[in-house]
């Protein structure tokens, strides 16, 4: 993923169901995902991606499948769903998101957008439903007239980039949380001011600094959004399930990193300062 052309084009990703001794998280509509979800390419690759599952051979079953429809460009809903689950060669997605609200020209967008992602829900096509990149206005606009709550919000987060009240609000209302760019901090972001404290809390668990920040997503309940071009990264990650954070070290993190702002993807949509 990188921040020229991941805000702009068609995604999709697999993850196993369900990681070794890490619990899947419990989405509002009953339906659960797992706490780490991985993707060798998530961008632009929905025919690769459904050519690999097929080869795989691995029950459709235990893999777990999101696609997202353009959040910048406007798109009949109905067509790129079919036409994403052509690509992909899948009868059903386990989570279709709309990639953000930048679409939209007036209110009523975002909500008939919406409404249209509850239709293909109905017919059980879309297990979850849920948004990506939107911020607490975007949500109370849908919230007014949706039938079915969106089960999560996919934002950039971590710790330079803690998005003020909008946990909470979602929160509040029972949405979950995926969080992409999880390692900026580690990766795109150093120096910064977590370099140590990373690099202090890696020996003492054994494991590297972006496990660390991985862990540092999910003792919130969020669940971290990876992706590598390293199948043997992607199974290392999976050491998250070996430890776990003391409160006392999550908050640490968390005031150190309030302590250095830094967003990776959309910057053209925001304000240098904006925290949103």
């Amino acid at each position: 993923m990188n921040s020229t052309t991941s805000a702009y084009q068609t995604s999709a990703s697999v993850s196993p169901k369900q990681m070794s001794q890490l619990n899947n998280l419990k989405l509002n509509d009953g339906n659960e995902i797992p706490m780490v979800k991985q993707s060798l390419d998530p961008y632009g690759n929905e025919t690769e991606l459904g050519q690999a599952i097929k080869d795989s051979g691995v029950p459709r079953e235990k893999l777990y499948v999101t696609t997202k429809i353009s959040g910048t460009q406007v798109k009949n809903t109905k067509e790129a769903f079919e036409l994403s689950l052509k690509k992909l060669q899948l009868d059903y997605v386990d989570l279709y998101l709309i990639h953000a609200p930048y679409f939209a020209k007036t209110p009523e967008d975002l909500q008939a957008k919406w409404a249209d992602l509850e239709a293909i829900h109905a017919s059980g096509k879309a297990k979850s439903i849920g948004i990506s990149n939107f911020l607490q206005p975007d949500l109370e606009v849908i919230l007014k007239t949706a039938k079915i709550k969106p089960a999560i919000n996919q934002i950039e987060y971590h710790p330079y980039l803690q998005r003020g009240s909008l946990l909470e609000f979602q929160n509040k209302h029972g949405i979950a949380t995926s969080a992409y760019g999880p390692l900026t901090a580690v990766v795109k972001a150093k120096p910064g001011p977590l370099d140590g404290t990373y690099e202090q809390l890696a020996r003492k668990y054994s494991v590297t600094p972006g496990e660390i920040a991985l862990r540092w997503c999910i003792d919130q309940g969020v669940v971290a959004l990876t992706t590598s071009a390293s199948e043997d990264r992607l199974k290392a990650y999976q050491k998250v399930a070996q430890f776990k954070l003391t409160p006392k070290e999550a908050e640490e993190i968390s005031e150190i990193g309030s302590q250095k702002h830094f967003r990776g993807f959309w910057g053209n949509k925001f304000a240098a300062d904006d925290r949103s």
